[in-house]
């Protein structure tokens, strides 16, 4: 068994690949149960991200589990190899405390992937996907991620999605403040983007969700007010700014939707910031005239901001990282002798319990006990000595002077000069 990580990322693929092979949260268990339990692989974590799905196992073969996420997903492989990623051993263990780090993201130290990996293993452990090999490799990664984020200045001036698409916003509007937002989601990522707008002042902030009662927690803290998705198609039109991120595996919003909408705004501009992976938003809205939309990867170049003053920062990250990867790939190393180290304690202890039953024997016959002690110390030394003994005797010249060599450090025997 080895450790393999695979998957697409903002790096490799486009955003229609990507919404393609993304896990909703109702998938995660039903995926990973499906995996190992084709026993394909003997343990898996899939992450799965707007900017990334990839999936982390412990397997002999690769190829099966590639051809599984295709099939998983109703995909051709030949369709899905050229955006792919395949990471064996110490580069996959490199690439997972890579994004732990931040180092990865879209932006650059960004904290919010860590979470979402911890997530990632959280759900694996739940579905009994996560083995001792996973496990270990996982504490280390969140391990090095705050060693990197304490000892670096990573995340120093970076700018989040959040924080992008309300930069965004007053380069279209140029002030927020005299424009009404709508939230459609109530995420982790909804959340973010709500903080930077709501700090703007705008007139109205509304926020739609499919569960009203976390739509209506959500308004509560940003003086906003909750609606149901059912009442978009009302609600659209009152609307400037639209910020959606849901767990949607079909668009909430399409074009003929927008165009109702438009019409009822008397042509004024919708500005849209579709953040979900699979797309909130349908492709073809973009080709309306008044409305500005924004996916994911359009805001490649508010979230670089910043980034020259971070590359000392990186260099030391990924120094730390190469440190890690060295120490991890020595503990798995040495879990590659723990079958032939507990092999040895197992005949060592059956030649123990040999020779001290027989000991016993003699001892209840009336023998003296000195001379028990001494036969039995012999008989364990005899047996222990026997197979190392009769391997190097029937080796021939070139395993012997090898033999030798691995004897004499396995024992520390020094030879007098």
């Amino acid at each position: 068994m080895q450790l393999f990580a695979f998957g697409v990322n903002h790096h490799t693929a486009p955003l229609d690949i990507r919404e393609h092979v993304a896990f909703s949260d109702e998938s995660m268990r039903h995926a990973l149960h499906d995996l190992v339990g084709h026993q394909l692989v003997k343990e898996a974590a899939i992450v799965s991200t707007c900017n990334r799905t990839e999936i982390y196992c412990n397997t002999d073969t690769p190829d099966k589990a590639i051809s599984w996420l295709a099939d998983f997903h109703h995909l051709r492989i030949g369709d899905l190899e050229p955006y792919l990623y395949k990471l064996l051993r110490e580069q996959a263990v490199k690439h997972a405390f890579r994004v732990a780090s931040g180092l990865d993201s879209m932006v650059l130290g960004e904290p919010q992937i860590l979470g979402q990996m911890k997530n990632a293993v959280k759900s694996a452990e739940q579905a009994g996907t996560l083995g001792l090999l996973l496990h270990k490799m996982f504490q280390r990664t969140f391990y090095v991620a705050k060693e990197v984020r304490t000892s670096t200045e990573i995340g120093a001036s970076s700018v989040s999605m959040a924080a992008a698409s309300a930069r965004l916003a007053e380069r279209i509007f140029g002030n927020i403040s005299e424009q009404k937002v709508l939230f459609i989601g109530a995420g982790e990522m909804i959340e973010l983007c709500a903080a930077h707008f709501v700090a703007r002042h705008p007139i109205q902030v509304t926020v739609a969700n499919r569960t009203v009662e976390r739509a209506e927690a959500l308004a509560q803290r940003f003086n906003a007010r909750a609606i149901s998705l059912g009442e978009l198609p009302d609600q659209l039109a009152l609307h400037d700014i639209v910020i959606t991120s849901t767990a949607s595996p079909l668009p909430i919003l399409g074009k003929g939707m927008l165009e109702r909408a438009i019409k009822q705004r008397k042509h004024r501009p919708v500005f849209i910031v579709d953040l979900a992976v699979p797309r909130d938003v349908e492709p073809e809205v973009a080709e309306l005239d008044d409305v500005f939309l924004y996916y994911v990867d359009d805001l490649a170049d508010i979230v670089k901001e910043g980034l020259d003053n971070r590359q000392g920062a990186v260099t030391q990250a990924e120094t730390i990282i190469e440190s890690n990867v060295v120490d991890f790939m020595h503990w798995v190393a040495t879990r590659q002798s723990v079958p032939t180290i507990r092999a040895l304690r197992d005949q060592a202890e059956r030649y123990r319990r040999h020779e001290l039953a027989r000991a016993y024997k003699l001892l209840a016959k009336g023998e003296d006990p000195e001379k028990v002690l001494e036969s039995f110390s012999s008989g364990l030394t005899n047996k222990f000595l026997h197979l190392p003994s009769s391997v190097l005797n029937h080796a021939t010249d070139h395993e012997r002077e090898q033999l030798i060599e691995l004897v004499n450090r396995l024992y520390q025997l020094h030879h007098p000069q």
